[in-house]
């Protein structure tokens, strides 16, 4: 984003600079021109010098380490073959009581 803003300072720098041709009185018109140059052009330097940093790191280009851990190898099991498993049978139990006692009537 810093480079597209620093090219379009530039560029309103350079339009300002030599296309416009309007004088004002109090304002001169090229000098805004070219400070909107000289700063599109920092901006424009200082992203850019941003941007080598953070992928460059600061002296030089970043080392990726990768350690890697020596480990015995186990000898090779041989694959058993998975049996599906079968679904658990289902039981229904049925518990009916019996009694001798006539229903309860309403209550007090």
């Amino acid at each position: 984003m810093g480079v597209a803003v620093g090219l379009i300072l530039i560029a309103f720098g350079a339009i300002l600079t030599w296309g416009v041709t309007v004088s004002a009185n109090g304002l001169n018109v090229d000098a805004i021109g070219v400070i909107l140059m000289v700063v599109g052009l920092l901006v424009l330097l200082l992203d850019l010098f941003w941007w080598h940093t953070w992928e460059w790191g600061a002296v030089g280009p970043r080392r990726r380490r990768t350690y890697v851990r020596e480990t015995v190898q186990q000898p090779a099991q041989p694959v058993q073959p998975v049996q599906p498993a079968a679904p658990a049978p289902r039981h229904r139990v049925v518990v009916e009581d019996e009694v001798d006692a006539p229903p309860a009537g309403p209550p007090p």
